[in-house]
């Protein structure tokens, strides 16, 4: 069996992750906070911007704001996996606590709905990015405490919600595929999008503890269900709010519980950044 060995960061490493990070976000890795909202929607960042009174700071590659009194830092990574591998390579050099992604996805199932929401549980490695960090046999989980602070708060909410396990594609215009609507329907996804099994898989292998809120967009496999371009401008008006709103809660159940020693987060957080704090 071939030796598992622990991933181990260099100095020159760090500094290049740092580097690239000011670069491509145009913020000083100063200004992150311990926790991470990511996106792949502009829109949020600036629905997050003007409700907090912050700035929304351009780079070559992503958008970010800051909020210091709610120690929350979101960020528009754009879409894909290698997008998604990139940014957690970067930040997991920054003392961030916690990610957590809100992003959208394809419903595939009958009874859900646009506007719901779905907790992914697990992803399916189909995006290839996934194959650098560990052998295809290991699963894609999303992060179980940050999981279970998302449905905590969803269930205070009471709002309508599905767990379930989501296909991870590299591949965004798939719908007229009958070959890959068949195997959707062999593997038995709940969902389908394409950054989870990237962001589980690669912040498993940089120890950042990473989750998941998704909203269902479209129904791609039912007749007439595929997002169009009204249907995704309707979609931003109706619930951009309501989606990073939440996703601001589930950070602050979050803070909460791991001032109480919370189980399931590991970052060793105190070793390997004791020259920050």
């Amino acid at each position: 069996m071939e030796e598992f060995n622990e991933y181990k960061p260099t100095e020159e490493e760090e500094k290049i992750a740092r580097d690239t990070l000011e670069r491509y976000s145009g913020s000083a890795v100063k200004d992150f906070q311990p926790f991470l909202l990511l996106t792949n929607f502009p829109k949020y960042v600036h629905y997050f911007s003007e409700t907090r009174g912050v700035p929304v700071i351009e780079g070559s590659m992503f958008s970010v704001a800051h909020s210091p009194s709610e120690h929350v830092t979101i960020l528009d990574f754009k879409i894909g996996s290698p997008a998604a591998a990139l940014v957690i390579d970067l930040v997991s050099f920054l003392p961030v606590k916690a990610a957590l992604l809100l992003g959208m996805c394809g419903g595939l199932r009958r009874q859900y709905e646009i506007g719901d929401y779905f907790v992914p549980i697990a992803a399916i490695r189909a995006e290839g990015t996934s194959d650098f960090y560990f052998h295809p046999e290991v699963p894609a989980l999303a992060n179980f405490l940050v999981q279970k602070m998302v449905t905590n708060v969803l269930e205070k909410m009471n709002v309508r919600y599905h767990i379930g396990i989501t296909h991870t594609t590299n591949k965004r215009f798939w719908e007229f595929n009958k070959e890959f609507r068949e195997r959707l329907k062999l593997t038995r996804p709940q969902a389908i999008e394409m950054e989870c099994a990237t962001l589980f898989t690669s912040s498993y292998y940089h120890k950042l503890p990473c989750g998941a809120l998704l909203l269902i967009s479209d129904l791609p496999l039912m007749r007439g269900g595929i997002k169009t371009k009204e249907g995704s401008e309707n979609l931003f008006l109706k619930y951009t709010a309501n989606h990073v709103e939440t996703g601001v809660m589930v950070i602050k159940e979050l803070t909460e519980a791991l001032k109480h020693q919370a189980k399931g987060v590991f970052r060793g957080f105190r070793r390997r950044f004791e020259k920050e704090e």
